[in-house]
């Protein structure tokens, strides 16, 4: 134990210790993530103690039947909300289409730029996140590998792109719990360790890919086995569903994208006139024309006008462009979406309470007896692959699962071989579709799909196989950390991780693979250096000389958020941003260093 302070004197607070003490105030309080928790949890990763309200009472019939009548509503509420949260999914993948679809055509065009790995890769996540629809995307692909624009080789980096973009849809939901810290905790760190892992598995397989053509040598193989028939086709439960809404409000002609990437298309607009042609049958004038379900022409000239059958939802006719239709679906659907979020959190909030709450948690996060208990993991993946499959949209199961870990109800442990099924799902969906294609398409899109499942197969091999692998979860914990002491790291990341560095790598490979590999090479040699050296200085600082062992020696803004998160909440009225609370702690610690002394002593 240090000295005692002499002279009354107190040193001057560092930031360590402005961090220590307020960590500790601030697991204080961190034991409201579920109503009815116990008071004293102090651990936002551990589930909380719930009390036991389910306690036998006394009741009349009448308040029986009121509370009857309560769980119902609630129970209809839920199912509502969570409808139209799907609905609001879908027409957000509408508004972006709509927004992008001809800039995300044109991408694809540039094969110079194409034929670059990294440019590919960043390609496929750019064209994602404009369409907000991975099924959009490879559909492109496959059309331009059919039309032998693309070769398969290069179409790879573009497949591992598309699925690092799509993992942004469940990125956006949790940002609509940051009021509350304990719950954004819980809900980005949900969302951030899909994107983890599909970056990690990024960094490992493209350099692999690039040096040895493994996956498209594997998908070849698999195709020579197999002796391949057209027909198959997903169940379609969750269109069957939402599509009677969605299709009243808007409905697209996703072939103009593919035709956009193909030079073929005749129609400059996105948005659908023609439903199909009289005389068809039903299904097959509701259908929409597509790569992977083709359908009688009827946005050309195929059929005469007094013969086809115009579709019935809101934008028909409008002499509206594109652009200002996805602005207005694009502002209307993240106002559903947002509202739908917050009732299905409250809802559940309401819900999941005493001994539901933990009978709920039970099942959900139960383990199989000893020795059997390494199964359980594997069997979340089997089942995140067949919810997938049924609902025929990982990112629809991904943005359900980011409000259940947001109110406490599915761990981050549990969360993770879900969402690695999920990616085994939606490229089951894919590879089912692509047998359904023309036969003259079949190989290429059936190899497209296979590349796609071995590469997510591919993985879970590298990162939950081997438990110490898992490393997805630790980081994501660490950013949940991160974005719930500081909560405007989570746009950061948002916006760096899906728009900034792509469009970065993108740029530099305009300028040709030479001066990509000049200017991202050396960063990212050093971002690498720099995460060895935090890595030894949290475990072996000992083999560090003695000017790395702490960052102390760079200008505090190169190793503190501290000074940034005073700019920004500064320059940010709104408390989502704001930390009040850690604010007014780090404040008493300046008027009353007795605090910092003690936690010192």
């Amino acid at each position: 134990m240090p000295n005692s302070l002499t002279g009354g004197q107190f040193p001057n607070p560092t930031l360590d210790a402005i961090d220590l003490v307020d960590r500790n105030l601030r697991d204080a309080g961190t034991s409201r993530s579920i109503p009815g928790s116990e008071e004293g949890g102090t651990d936002p990763w551990a589930f909380p103690q719930l009390k036991n309200t389910g306690q036998l009472k006394e009741v009349s019939m009448a308040s029986r039947l009121r509370q009857v009548i309560i769980n119902f509503l609630k129970a209809c509420g839920l199912l509502g909300s969570l409808y139209f949260f799907i609905c609001s999914l879908d027409i957000l993948s509408s508004a972006f289409q709509l927004l992008g679809s001809k800039m995300a055509g044109d991408i694809f065009k540039d094969n110079v730029v194409l034929s670059n790995p990294v440019a590919g890769l960043v390609i496929g996540v750019l064209v994602t996140v404009l369409v907000q629809s991975s099924s959009t995307s490879s559909s492109i692909v496959v059309s331009m590998v059919a039309s032998k624009l693309l070769t398969v080789q290069v179409s790879v980096p573009i497949i591992m792109g598309v699925n690092v973009g799509t993992s942004i849809t469940s990125t956006l939901v949790s940002m609509a719990q940051s009021g509350d810290r304990d719950e954004f905790q819980r809900a980005f760190s949900g969302s951030a360790v899909h994107g983890i892992f599909n970056w990690l598995t990024v960094l490992v397989l493209l350099p692999l890919e690039s040096a040895t053509a493994a996956l498209e040598r594997l998908s070849e193989l698999a195709l020579g086995a197999a002796s391949l028939q057209p027909g198959g086709q997903a169940p379609d439960i969750l269109k069957a569903l939402t599509q009677p809404f969605t299709h009243l409000i808007i409905q697209l002609d996703s072939s103009v994208i593919t035709g956009s990437a193909t030079s073929n298309t005749t129609n400059s607009s996105l948005i659908k006139q023609w439903c199909g042609v009289k005389g068809e049958t039903s299904q097959e004038s509701n259908e929409e024309c597509g790569i992977f379900s083709p359908c009688t022409e009827v946005n050309g000239t195929a059929s005469p006008e007094e013969n086809r059958v115009p579709c019935q939802h809101l934008f028909v006719g409008t002499g509206l462009t594109d652009l200002a239709v996805g602005f207005i679906l694009l502002a209307g659907s993240l106002l559903v979406l947002c509202t739908c979020l917050v009732l299905i959190v409250k809802l559940l909030n309401s819900v999941l309470q005493g001994r539901i709450a933990q009978a709920v948690r039970t099942v959900i996060n139960a383990d199989f007896p000893f020795p059997f208990g390494w199964l359980s993991g594997y069997l979340a993946i089997l089942v995140g692959a067949g919810l997938t499959f049924l609902l025929q949209s990982s990112s629809v199961f991904t943005a359900a699962i980011v409000p259940l870990m947001g109110v406490g109800v599915i761990n981050l442990e549990r969360a993770y071989p879900l969402f690695l099924g999920s990616n085994i799902g939606t490229t089951t969906t894919a590879l089912l579709a692509a047998l359904a294609s023309p036969p003259d398409t079949l190989l290429i899109a059936v190899q497209v799909a296979l590349i796609h499942f071995f590469f997510n197969l591919a993985g879970i091999l590298l990162w939950y196989l081997v438990p110490v692998l898992r490393l997805p979860i630790p980081l994501a914990k660490r950013f949940g950390d991160l974005t719930a002491q500081y909560r405007w790291v989570a746009i950061v990341y948002l916006l760096f991780t899906f728009l900034l560095l792509p469009l970065a790598a993108f740029g530099l490979s305009l300028a040709g693979g030479s001066v990509l590999a000049a200017v991202g090479g050396p960063l990212v040699g050093l971002v690498l250096l720099i995460i060895l050296v935090n890595v030894l200085q949290r475990h072996r600082p000992s083999w560090l000389p003695h000017c790395l062992r702490s960052w102390a020696w760079l200008p505090i803004w190169l190793h503190s958020l501290e000074p940034w998160d005073r700019l920004v909440t500064g320059c940010c009225p709104c408390r989502a941003c704001s930390n009040s609370n850690m604010t007014s702690k780090v404040a008493n610690c300046y008027e009353n260093p007795e605090v910092i002394a003690s936690q010192q002593l």
